[in-house]
């Protein structure tokens, strides 16, 4: 593709869009009475349009069925998870009993390395990216704790060489190989929150593998950004949340994978909930706990329908739209955002994403060696949402099922003239 920077070439490639429709069936925030240009569906999705209803539907039949509503509402909340796992089976590549909707994340992520993460004086440490996002460095942290190890020898980091800002796989390979005898799990985030670097998650799983490792992944910057193969790369679980490409709403509904050769396998530990038991036997009310043959049986209590309704409102969207087609829009509009800010003089900063598309996502990390919080501030006056993380990076995220070409190109349009009255 040979792109120009003009509004021309922008509008063009819109109106050549297929998914360009679906920007109707979101709302945008508002800035002195115009959409604002909004690049942070990394951080936060934009509220579909059918939410409300959906909501609307989900208080009618609580107010019509009060509790019969678990079998006799228009969406019976006995099964409430399963309305948006089935859709999740496209994006995450999986079948439907390796996936389940409930809690958040970071309870998620507790909850099933309470399952995985079951180390032995030989076997007990964990392996994961420098610079991860907090929630996790502290999950792991404290279950290494809670089993009696100190986190400074049981905790691996794998960093970035000495003035690069990715991790090169060749150096998670290494590590994994030389720790192979104690090494009990590897847990990496998908994607890196800070540079947006998509890991090789199938390489990485198989490499824990030979180690005699489990392999773990936070999906909270992949999930229906990019599409991902979890059953057949043989990941053993992974976790993510949905409020941020997947449009669930803040704080919303997260979700997990396991495995089927562990999630039907009954004896493999887990912790029991009522909601995890097998369903024939839910409402005997007896002692001992059956877990499903599946997924869900990780799940403790009722299903949050009021919690889950948004994202099962959103992900008709992403049925209707196609991962497939998201990905390739995604990638088109990222090298374009990325052929755009190559233009640009007069302002500090490098791209610390990788080059290559298929090593990263929507996401595009704007490292600025000065002034990066300034000009972050200038943008957010001139009307663009994109968000800061430090120590210095501003991160710019075009979701391809809202954002446009054009959207990218007032982005530059804008942060050119900040550079041009730097």
């Amino acid at each position: 593709m040979e792109y120009v920077a003009s509004l021309a070439f922008a509008k063009e490639r819109d109106q050549q869009d297929p998914l360009y429709k679906f920007r109707d069936q979101f709302y945008f925030p508002q800035r002195k009475g115009k959409d604002a240009i909004y690049l942070c569906g990394n951080s936060l999705g934009l509220q579909p349009k059918n939410v409300k209803a959906a909501i609307d539907q989900e208080l009618a039949d609580w107010q019509q069925c009060a509790v019969e509503g678990y079998w006799a509402a228009k969406n019976p909340w006995l099964y409430y998870q399963q309305y948006c796992s089935k859709p999740l089976t496209a994006l995450l590549g999986a079948s439907q009993q390796e996936l389940t909707v409930m809690n958040t994340l970071t309870v998620n992520l507790h909850l099933i390395m309470l399952s995985f993460y079951r180390p032995t004086k030989q076997r007990f440490k964990v392996l994961m990216e420098a610079g991860a996002f907090p929630s996790d460095q502290y999950a792991v942290e404290t279950q290494v704790k809670m089993h009696g190890y100190d986190p400074e020898s049981a905790i691996i980091e794998v960093s970035p060489r000495v003035g690069e800002h990715l991790i090169r796989l060749e150096d998670i390979l290494e590590i994994i190989n030389r720790e192979s005898d104690s090494l009990a799990l590897v847990l990496f985030g998908g994607i890196n929150y800070y540079t947006g670097q998509f890991f090789d998650i199938p390489a990485i799983t198989a490499a824990a593998h030979d180690a005699g490792a489990y392999a773990g992944f936070d999906l909270a910057h992949v999930a229906g950004n990019i599409p991902v193969e979890l059953h057949n790369w043989e990941v053993d679980f992974a976790v993510w949340c949905s409020y941020k490409y997947l449009n669930g709403g803040p704080g919303a509904v997260g979700g997990a994978f396991v495995h089927e050769k562990h999630a039907g396998n009954r004896e493999f530990f887990r912790l029991g909930g009522w909601w995890g038991n097998e369903e024939s036997a839910r409402f005997k009310m007896e002692k001992g706990f059956v877990p499903k043959k599946e997924a869900e049986g990780w799940q403790q209590s009722t299903a949050q329908v009021f919690n889950m309704v948004s994202l099962k409102a959103s992900l008709e969207l992403f049925e209707a739209a196609g991962i497939g087609a998201l990905r390739s829009k995604s990638i088109g509009m990222t090298n374009y955002l990325e052929f755009l800010l190559r233009q640009l003089k007069g302002i500090n900063f490098q791209i610390i994403t990788p080059e290559n598309c298929n090593e990263r996502g929507a996401q595009l990390s704007l490292l600025f060696l000065g002034k990066g919080k300034e000009i972050h501030q200038r943008m957010t006056d001139a009307g663009i949402i994109v968000d800061w993380r430090e120590p210095g990076v501003i991160r710019v995220s075009p979701a391809p099922l809202y954002n446009s070409y054009q959207d990218v190109f007032h982005f530059y349009e804008i942060i050119a003239n900040i550079a041009s009255n730097a």
